[in-house]
């Protein structure tokens, strides 16, 4: 067995976003997170949906366990039975999320994606984010336009929670007495001293910060071979 890759710790990383989610409808978005996902369901979290992306329900080999139509997909997402793990163009310390624009909303210097559904994402079901890239251009201090609200803009959101945040250095959360965004582990081969380089806000760091857990050999088995067989997972970090 080879040596495992950053891009394996971080599968394993958002893998374990959905473990003891129960019966939730996992909405990965990138590479990584959608192996993840899958490697969850063939392993620690049995009743996690998954989806087309479309208006069908599959199984962790893609074949269709049931019909999800439109109405209850809303269903799930506003009564906060879907954990969706999006990107982030921007996030800051309290997990704002920005993927509308860089710079001055009303004359910005890019435009991004839009707001599309980060809002009510945020607001009405559980949401983590994949940062493929860490770097003070996407942690930053404030975010130029909010998209996903963050643990300072919700407090009266009912099912508003952002698990984590994972990104190529390590896994963050916001398990802070105001909710602001935490070192958790650092994927092995990264330092404390290079996440605070690459993050442009004071990010709160306990005095031990564990690694990233090992993969199993059967997880290694399942990404390797069955469900990331092209190594796709690899381009999408890089390393």
């Amino acid at each position: 067995m080879t040596a495992v890759s950053r891009a394996e710790y971080c599968v394993i990383a958002c893998a374990e976003a959905w473990r003891d989610a129960g019966e939730v409808l996992a909405s990965p978005m990138g590479v990584i997170p959608s192996v993840g996902a899958r490697l969850a369901r063939r392993t620690f979290a049995p009743n996690l949906l998954l989806t087309d992306g479309e208006a069908l329900l599959v199984g962790p080999d893609g074949a269709v366990e049931g019909w999800l139509p439109y109405r209850q997909h809303l269903a799930l997402v506003t009564g906060g039975r879907r954990h969706v793990m999006m990107g982030a163009s921007q996030i800051d310390r309290y997990g704002n999320q920005n993927i509308s624009c860089i710079g001055d909303w009303a004359r910005p210097a890019r435009q991004l994606l839009g707001v599309r559904g980060a809002p009510v994402n945020t607001l009405n079901n559980p949401t983590s984010y994949w940062v493929p890239r860490h770097s003070r251009r996407v942690f930053v201090e404030q975010v130029d336009m909010v998209c996903g609200v963050g643990y300072d803009r919700a407090a009266d959101a009912p099912h508003h929670r952002i698990p984590r945040v994972v990104s190529d250095l390590g896994v963050f959360d916001f398990a802070t007495p105001d909710h602001s965004m935490r070192l958790a582990s650092l994927h092995p081969g990264v330092s404390v001293e290079q996440v605070r380089e690459a993050t442009g806000f004071a990010l709160a760091v306990p005095d031990e910060v564990p690694y990233t857990r090992e993969p199993t050999t059967r997880e290694l088995e399942l990404i390797r071979h069955v469900i990331d067989p092209a190594d796709r997972r690899t381009r999408e970090v890089g390393h």
